[in-house]
């Protein structure tokens, strides 16, 4: 017997289920090591040194310690959230008003925060809708450390669930 991919996923995060205003406060939090930072970041060559020396980043006004790549603090946002907001989703189709408002250094343990900014009917696919998403991280301190505004199309229950 197959199983539907439908079956697989959650049961509240369909494109009918997301309405402009609603908040959530993603369940999982993770913490940027250098593992991240430092694969990523010499990956790319993102050369600046505040990323790969310790040493010139001693008493720095950003603080100790290397800074995280913003990139990966973006990233790690987006991906906290996509449990709730894109496991349904058949295409991601951008990112806008990316902001990163606080240094982020290895050992920030991040939380990931959505609000449902619009929801529209897609031109294209007439089995599922796009969602607008802002999505912001904090750190452990409560400091956001990032801000984002996502778009999603994301399936319809009405055509993709099972029956």
């Amino acid at each position: 017997m197959t199983q539907r991919i439908s079956a697989l996923t959650g049961d509240g995060n369909w494109f009918e289920d997301f309405t402009v205003g609603q908040r959530m406060r993603h369940v999982r939090s993770a913490t940027i090591d250098e593992v991240e930072n430092n694969f990523v970041s010499k990956q790319v060559m993102n050369t600046a040194q505040a990323h790969w020396n310790e040493e010139i980043m001693k008493g720095s006004p950003l603080g100790d310690g290397r800074l995280v790549f913003g990139l990966i603090t973006g990233s790690m946002t987006v991906g906290l959230t996509s449990q709730d907001t894109a496991e349904n989703a058949i295409a991601e189709l951008g990112l806008d008003a990316v902001r990163f408002k606080t240094p982020v250094h290895h050992g920030d343990t991040i939380t990931a925060y959505t609000e449902v900014l619009a929801t529209e009917d897609s031109p294209d696919h007439d089995d599922a809708g796009i969602v607008r998403f802002k999505h912001w991280g904090r750190n452990q301190h409560g400091a956001v450390v990032c801000e984002l505004e996502r778009l999603v199309l994301v399936k319809r229950r009405s055509h993709w669930a099972e029956r």
